[in-house]
């Protein structure tokens, strides 16, 4: 894995570069590192391909510092010299960190972070307070940047000195849908720039975004010492991949039971949806005692940040979250991935699996599958190239599942999002890219409900018409279910007690006004009328017409019997003139 010593490099890098990377304990170059530096500082464009964690964060962060640190006219403030275009608010905090270990060392460079969660306004008053020769941005954020002239900040004045342009997670950029976002970027950006593409996959998006905004580019493709390239594996060599297959009811007491046994690790969890994250990190805060669980997805606006932080700063710990901690994410010494639900693509999986055995270090993954989605392990070895070794269940002393139906009991709030989360995590289940493995009619749905601690079964689509004869509903009315949320169940009993309120006007108006369905029943059954008194006077117009209709289809068979000769025109005259006549007699008779 190790090429070399950063002295080494033919360029020669600043002595503060150096120093810098000695205290990082940076002390030899990765392979992309080594291929990418000297021929971005070289100034060729280069689109750089390279496995999850195989340290491209560096590959393109050095050369970007020595290019402007070469400068011959040295940036103003107000000067945008480099910018870092990533697909998630994370990566974009993550690469800001690093840069900062270098930009201290040099006070003539100045830095801004632009991501969603933040005040837009108060982005555009740092930049005017401070500079930002160098901008790690998120592409939706930039956008609005450019877009804001209003607030006394041109940004596409500010670019024209841009020397540097790294797109990072490149593929990641156009599977999250900005695509539009980066064309719109690159349209501000001065066309004499370098530009650095980086990403784990090359797929057919990213090579038409290679020709749209690259010039004649090197490319880069860096696999690891000890595969061999027609294995082409995708995984790093010192990851450790499990499986574990059981069923959906014992699938949340095997992650407790792992989890219990490895107290002092550094844990990630996987889930499809943002619900299931929900959901289970508030259950495992109730089974894992003494332990830091914390939560993070994509629907979290302002705390996302803070959380992510925190976490990688943290000795040991378990978050809980969705694909968004999937790409790119440098999290310091994590033990185990562990994946409860599948991803809905087989590259998600890969790079899940590579959010440990980072640069050079050690590390796990363990997937649980159901009995029926074992095949899916055949799959990722022939499409990710990824080996996988079987994981016994572990020995469940307790079952925990009341136990978790009782926290649904207690709390209305978890019985709230244990719906949400079933509901949101079948819906994700039939949007599966593998859909010959994962498909939702082969789900044991009464196995599944128990597995989410579930009261009763939900009403949806997916459900309409089956049979759970093996799933026994909790006998409670669930309006009685409280939340712990003296402020929550205040509002609630609230609006309960307006809505009966309503329900007892409503039949004080009207005798038989039950309820709102009601009404909307009848005047369903209105407009059903209506369309059959339609339908049945234009069945009497059709009648009224048809005497007309023979009339046509006889002058019809004249004219056809004069154009074949079968008749003169002095007798097709003769006859014609008779029908009309006929017709107007029968007019003047009505």
């Amino acid at each position: 894995m190790m090429e070399g010593s950063w002295e080494s490099l033919s360029v020669g890098l600043h002595e503060n570069v150096l120093q810098t990377l000695r205290e990082l304990c940076f002390t030899h170059m990765t392979p992309v590192q080594s291929a990418a530096i000297p021929l971005f500082m070289s100034n060729k464009d280069i689109a750089a391909e390279a496995i999850t964690g195989s340290g491209k964060t560096l590959a393109f962060v050095i050369p970007l510092l020595e290019i402007l640190l070469r400068r011959e006219e040295k940036l103003k403030k107000m000067q945008v010299g480099a910018i870092i275009i990533t697909p998630t608010r994370e990566l974009a905090i993550q690469i800001n960190e690093v840069l900062s270990h270098f930009t201290k060392h040099f006070p003539q460079l100045s830095q801004i972070l632009l991501i969603g969660g933040s005040n837009p306004a108060e982005d555009v008053e740092r930049f005017k307070e401070h500079g930002g020769n160098i901008i790690v941005a998120t592409p939706g954020r930039l956008v609005d940047m450019f877009r804001r002239k209003a607030d006394g900040l041109h940004l596409a004045s500010c670019v024209k000195a841009l020397d540097v342009l790294v797109l990072d997670e490149a593929d990641r950029l156009l599977d999250m849908g900005f695509e539009a976002s980066l064309n719109t970027i690159l349209e501000f950006l001065p066309k004499q720039r370098r530009t650095g593409l980086f990403s784990a996959t090359q797929t057919q998006e990213v090579e038409n975004l290679v020709r749209a905004g690259l010039r004649n580019p090197v490319r880069i493709t860096v696999k690891e010492k000890g595969v061999a390239a027609s294995s082409c594996q995708k995984t790093p060599t010192r990851l450790q991949n499990y499986y574990m297959t059981c069923k959906a009811d014992e699938k949340f007491n095997y992650l407790v039971a792992f989890l219990r046994q490895r107290k002092q690790e550094k844990h990630l969890i996987f889930f499809s949806t943002c619900a299931c994250v929900e959901f289970y990190g508030k259950a495992l805060e109730s089974f894992i005692k003494n332990v830091k669980i914390m939560c993070i997805h994509g629907k979290m606006k302002h705390k996302r940040s803070k959380i992510f932080t925190e976490f990688r700063q943290l000795p040991s710990g378990i978050l809980v979250c969705t694909d968004v901690m999937a790409r790119g994410i440098d999290i310091p010494e994590v033990n185990w991935v562990l994946q409860y639900d599948p991803p809905s693509s087989a590259s998600s999986f890969v790079h899940r699996c590579g959010r440990t055995a980072r640069i050079g270090h050690h590390g796990s993954a363990l997937v649980f599958l159901l009995p029926m989605e074992e095949s899916y392990i055949n799959f990722l070895s022939i499409n990710q190239k990824c080996p996988m070794q079987e994981m016994k269940p572990l020995k469940i002393s307790i079952d925990l599942l009341p136990k978790l139906k009782s926290l649904a009991l207690a709390d209305r709030a978890m019985f709230e999002k244990g719906m949400k989360a079933f509901v949101s995590y079948v819906q994700a289940y039939a949007k599966h890219e593998c859909s010959l493995i994962f498909r939702v009619k082969d789900l044991d749905f009464a196995s599944l409900a128990q597995g989410f601690g579930l009261l009763k079964m939900p009403k949806m689509p997916e459900l309409r018409g089956k049979n759970f004869s093996d799933f026994t509903p909790t006998i409670i009315d669930t309006d009685s279910i409280a939340y712990k949320d003296k402020n929550r169940e205040k509002q609630r009993q609230k609006l309960l007690e307006e809505h009966k309120k309503q329900q007892r006007e409503c039949r004080g108006q009207k005798k038989f006004c039950k309820n709102k369905a009601w009404s909307k029943q009848k005047a369903k059954k209105e407009k059903k009328k209506k369309k059959v008194a339609e339908k049945r006077k234009r069945d009497e117009d059709f009648e009224m017409e048809e005497e007309d209709l023979d009339d046509l289809l006889n002058d019809t068979r004249l004219l056809k019997k004069l154009k074949r000769g079968k008749i003169s025109e002095d007798e097709f005259e003769k006859r014609f003139l008779h029908s009309k006549r006929k017709v107007e007699d029968e007019d003047t008779d009505d």
